[in-house]
């Protein structure tokens, strides 16, 4: 390939990826007043007076969403969710194609979660959720030609952020507890801030 073609053919790449970038983000764009406008989608209700919800299963939190969606449906939109029984190959090809549909169809994509609420395996507490975020989403978070570099994004290791995740989750349902409790609002934020101090660490945010 010649250099005036080369060079064409990459400003070429690079509108198309443009372009796939401004629509991503599009999607999450719309006007608004105040809070005229703004609009949740709910899939876990962390608390309330006098307890957290930290230990009810999840299908307990989706039924509240819905209960919130139901009574305010301009502030609450519905969360899409979809059960999967992950010992079943047929239902975990049913939960990739419910995925690739909702992801092609401009959804952000989905967070994977167990069923009950703080639940501890072998090694400990499991993390409480995963993104599973959409392709074309990722131009986000890595940028318009973020696909040109999914070998090397690939092969980072995920280990320091999985344990600081965890950490953070641990703080964070202690800040609950002491919030339901109606400890002082200076204990509250010992958490808080033990979260922004593990924030601080040099790991990249986008993981």
């Amino acid at each position: 390939m010649t250099r005036p073609a080369a060079m064409s053919s990459r400003a070429g790449r690079r509108a198309a990826d443009a372009a796939a970038f401004r629509a991503a983000y599009r999607r999450y764009c719309w006007p608004t007043d105040g809070l005229d406008g703004v609009q949740l989608a709910p899939f876990q209700v962390l608390a309330a007076e006098g307890a957290a919800f930290v230990t009810r299963p999840h299908d307990w939190h989706l039924a509240l969403a819905e209960r919130l969606r139901a009574a305010d449906p301009a502030l609450f939109r519905p969360t899409a969710t979809a059960m999967v029984d992950t010992t079943d190959e047929d239902s975990v090809a049913a939960a990739i194609t419910w995925w690739e549909e909702l992801t092609a169809g401009g959804g952000e994509g989905m967070v994977v979660k167990p069923m009950a609420g703080l639940t501890r395996g072998t090694r400990g507490i499991v993390q409480p959720g995963v993104k599973v975020r959409g392709r074309e989403y990722l131009r986000i978070v890595y940028g318009p030609d973020y696909p040109a570099h999914l070998d090397r994004l690939r092969q980072r290791g995920l280990g320091l952020k999985r344990a600081l995740a965890l950490r953070e989750y641990a703080l964070g349902v202690e800040a609950l507890e002491r919030l339901a409790r109606g400890e002082p609002l200076w204990r509250v934020h010992e958490c808080v801030f033990a979260v922004l101090a593990l924030e601080s660490e040099p790991v990249d945010p986008r993981l």
